[in-house]
This record gives structure tokens, C-alpha cells and sequence, in this order.
């Protein structure tokens, strides 16, 4: 009996990576459909559609996913008529959080973010609420093979970074919101496409809430990030390794 138990929860767990799977990639798909139809379908002339189609490859997207999105949002293609939101509120523990989603129905999107807050122990505000506690800024981020430290370093500031990151996982490049276009391009013709290259939020400070607010503060996450409308979710919290352990357990 215990075996069978073992097995529905693997088989379980299994089903809920394909779930997660399958919004990631629809979420890729919708940045590059936007992408493509905001400049150019064509990723060498087209740098914001050359990250969200490097973006998908690091998510190990299928190569006619990714054609099939490009198409979309090509002249001629299928694809809504998406526009870029943001909502702002707080979480649990007082918790800032910035949501940016790409959506074809504004109304739906707020309601449903509302609802995600509210169930979860947050509360949405207006815009402008809390992102005056973060600095808006440019996030590029390379593998560590792309090249070393000192390397990495020196490019990136002579392409005009604020500042450099380097550690065993990778490169992570930070920049002005007017740098970042500059910036981005200079290191991709270095080093080719990034992992990623967006542009995103940096907390002034962080929140360390308790046991109980951070584990109220994961579901809230969880629920921001399953919806398809929503692409990224920044907070200004800051939780222990050893508590995201005993709780992830």
C-alpha cells in the first residue's frame, strides 16, 4: 500500500510539472507574439523578440512553439490584441509586490489578481503604491560559460552597465532603464543572445516576514504566477534558506 501511495504522488507531482510546464510556455509564447508585433518578426533585427526567443530555448521550449508564436504575431498573424499592466500591492508580513502581466482583457486581470491577493492575506493597491520602494532597472542575465568573471566585467562596463554579478550559476548584468537597449545589444554581440534580458525591479530594501507570513506569501506567489495572464512577480521580501527548506518540506 505504501508502494502504491509512493507512486500516485510521484505520478501526482509528475502532473503538476506538466501543468507548470505547459503555463511557462504559454507565457513564453505570449512574450514573443507581443515582441514580434511590437517591432519587427525577424529576432536579428528585433532584440526584445531575440531575448524572449532565447528565454524560451533556456526553457527547453520547442523549436515550432517558438515559430508558431513568432507567426502569430506577425503581420497577417493571429494574435490578441495584448497590452502591458501593472498591478501593485502588499502581501502578507507587509510585503511589497509588483506584478507585470500581458493581458487582452483588463478587467479579467484585475479581477482575478484582486481575488489572488485578497484569498492569500494581501491587498491590491493603485498604481504608483509600492513601486516608489524599488528602482526600475535593466536585468541581463548570461550563463557562466558565456565567459569569465573579469571578461563578463570589463564588457559590460565599457557597454555602459551599472554593475556585474558574477557568480557559479552565471552572469547577471544590471543597467538603467536608457542604458539597457545598449547595453544589451553591445554584450549580445560579444557573447550572442542572453538568458534572459528584461527590463525589472530592484527592492530599496527587504521585508523578512515570520514563519507564518512566508509560508501565506508562497501560496499568494503560487497563485500570481498560475495565472496566464501574469509574466513576472517581484517583491521586496527576503526569506531565510533554511525556512524556504522547512517549509518547501
Amino acid at each position: 500500500m505504501a508502494g502504491h501511495s509512493q507512486f500516485k504522488n510521484i505520478m501526482h507531482r509528475k502532473g503538476a510539472q506538466d501543468v507548470r510546464r505547459a503555463k511557462v510556455f504559454n507565457k513564453l509564447a505570449r512574450e514573443i507574439s507581443v515582441s514580434a508585433k511590437a517591432g519587427l518578426p525577424d529576432p536579428a533585427a528585433n532584440p526584445r523578440l531575440r531575448a524572449a526567443i532565447q528565454a524560451a530555448r533556456t526553457q527547453n521550449m520547442p523549436r515550432d512553439r517558438i515559430e508558431r508564436a513568432i507567426k502569430s504575431g506577425s503581420p497577417g498573424g493571429d494574435t490578441a490584441a495584448y497590452e502591458e499592466v501593472r498591478y501593485e500591492g502588499y502581501g502578507p508580513g507587509g510585503v511589497a509586490l509588483i506584478v507585470e502581466a500581458l493581458t487582452d482583457n483588463r478587467n479579467r486581470t484585475a479581477a482575478e489578481v484582486r481575488s489572488a491577493f485578497t484569498k492569500h492575506g494581501g491587498s491590491l493597491g493603485e498604481t504608483n503604491s509600492v513601486s516608489f520602494m524599488f528602482n526600475r532597472v535593466g536585468q541581463i542575465r548570461y550563463a557562466v560559460a558565456s565567459a569569465g568573471a573579469e571578461a563578463m566585467f570589463e564588457a559590460a562596463l565599457e557597454a555602459g552597465a551599472e554593475n556585474v554579478d558574477s557568480d557559479g550559476d552565471g552572469h547577471t548584468i544590471t543597467t538603467s532603464v536608457e542604458g539597457f537597449s545598449a547595453t544589451r545589444d553591445a554584450l549580445d554581440a560579444q557573447f550572442g543572445a542572453a538568458e534572459s534580458a528584461r527590463l525589472g525591479w530592484v527592492p530599496l530594501n527587504t521585508v523578512a516576514p515570520d514563519e507564518d507570513a512566508a509560508a501565506t506569501l508562497l501560496k499568494l506567489l503560487d497563485a500570481l504566477e498560475d495565472n496566464d495572464d501574469v509574466q513576472t512577480v517581484e517583491g521586496n521580501f527576503d526569506i531565510p534558506e533554511a525556512l524556504m527548506e522547512k517549509l518547501a518540506g
